[in-house]
């Protein structure tokens, strides 16, 4: 079984370095490493090439656009998918086969630590991701640390959602997956460290935008 990994980047010259330094020091490597350029205007990209990795550039603007191209252009059977300001434990690709391998899922996700708080733990993401799945029936996708498999990918890309502004692109990643007959797990022992600049940078949007968009994305896709 081979994965390839994606991760979408905008301006991420102070992350993505860090980023990659874990991802190319894997217990067992990735078969290939996308990373789609989303217009990025600082030296992302030239710090990018220093690496062994396929770089790609999308011109359409917004994490779904950028998403959508690294995964279309994946050539392996597994399809998984970071952020530039992730650290990423050495196990990471070597525990997602192992899910694939021994069971039958089209879907995986794990849960998120927040590196740069006062207080790191996974605890609030933990608690996010149990309501969330208890109340949508189905485990959710973290957009982080998630993988699919390229047939289930192939099966979906033409009916996910495109507008970002009404949608969370993860969560209505899983929902195509459910929709469409697949399976869904969230591991809560894959675990990866994130940034929380955005928390940090606009706490009102997180808190009050995310919760709007996160309803946005359950109406949706619900049963009417």
């Amino acid at each position: 079984m081979k994965i390839s990994v994606v991760i979408p980047v905008f301006n991420e010259e102070k992350y993505i370095a860090n980023c990659l330094d874990t991802l190319v020091n894997q217990e067992e490597p990735a078969d290939e490493i996308i990373i789609v350029d989303n217009n990025s205007t600082d030296r992302t990209a030239w710090i990018v090439k220093k690496y062994p990795v396929i770089l790609t550039h999308e011109k359409k603007q917004g994490m779904i656009p950028a998403r959508n191209h690294g995964f279309n252009l994946a050539k392996y059977e597994i399809i998984a998918r970071t952020d530039a300001d992730s650290r990423l434990p050495r196990t990471w690709i070597k525990q997602i086969k192992s899910h694939f391998l021994n069971q039958s899922i089209d879907a995986l996700s794990g849960t998120l630590l927040y590196y740069d708080l006062l207080f790191p733990t996974t605890l609030f993401a933990n608690i996010f991701f149990r309501y969330l799945n208890k109340t949508q029936g189905f485990d959710t996708l973290a957009g982080p640390n998630l993988a699919i498999t390229k047939k289930m990918w192939n099966k979906i890309k033409n009916t996910c959602c495109q507008d970002e502004r009404l949608v969370h692109e993860d969560i209505d990643l899983a929902w195509h997956v459910h929709q469409a007959g697949g399976i869904t797990k969230m591991d809560y022992s894959l675990i990866i460290q994130i940034s929380a600049r955005r928390i940090k940078h606009n706490p009102l949007s997180f808190f009050v935008e995310y919760p709007i968009r996160l309803r946005s994305t359950q109406r949706m896709h619900q049963p009417r």
